[in-house]
């Protein structure tokens, strides 16, 4: 995998509005929110996209979504609602190629999206 930003904000070598952390992830809010809450969520393990996931990675997968669920709960917007998003390649809408998990929240989210 390419160095992205988003290794780079593993390492602390650009600053980032981190909202959560333990040993295998990183939370972080978006510098270009799409609502008024967007908290990224990524591995600590170099992976580009979904796509280069394998069975070994099941537990990390889990993991994005029991963090993003962790953190609706803890700010209060569990019950109202949110989504999770995960982007894979250029169709798809990825720009950053390392997975990550978009939580949206704080207004009502139209569907279908884009």
């Amino acid at each position: 995998m390419s160095e992205t930003i988003f290794s780079k904000i593993i390492r602390r070598e650009i600053p980032a509005d981190i909202v959560y952390e333990d040993e295998h992830l990183l939370g972080f809010r978006d510098v270009n929110p799409q609502a008024p809450v967007h908290v990224l969520f990524i591995p600590k393990k170099p992976m580009a996209t979904l796509n280069d996931a394998d069975d070994g990675d099941a537990d990390l997968l889990g993991r994005l979504l029991l963090a993003a669920r962790a953190f609706a709960s803890k700010e209060g917007f569990a019950e109202s609602g949110y989504r999770t998003v995960i982007n894979c390649n250029a169709d798809g809408g990825q720009s950053v190629y390392h997975l990550h998990l978009h939580l949206l929240a704080g207004r009502q989210l139209s569907w279908p999206p884009g």
